[in-house]
């Protein structure tokens, strides 16, 4: 049983919009689970705590450094 042309074609419009709508649902995923801001804000305290800590750290280190040759 073959289908006449005109009804393959529609057949394969309405596919490609399918794929078309499916593939930019997939995108917006993919763009919602790599954002960066909402991974930002969900750790902020966190790498805040640990940007001060290493200034810190850094900060007595270079202190130590020049002042070693004093005592």
């Amino acid at each position: 049983m073959s289908l006449p042309s005109y009804e393959l074609e529609l057949r394969a419009s309405e596919e490609r919009k399918r794929i078309h709508l499916s593939l930019n649902e997939l995108k917006g995923r993919l763009r919602e689970r790599a954002a960066f801001k909402p991974v930002l804000r969900r750790f902020l305290t966190g790498i805040a705590g640990s940007a001060a800590l290493v200034g810190l750290m850094a900060g007595y280190g270079v202190g130590g450094f020049f002042s070693a040759g004093k005592r």
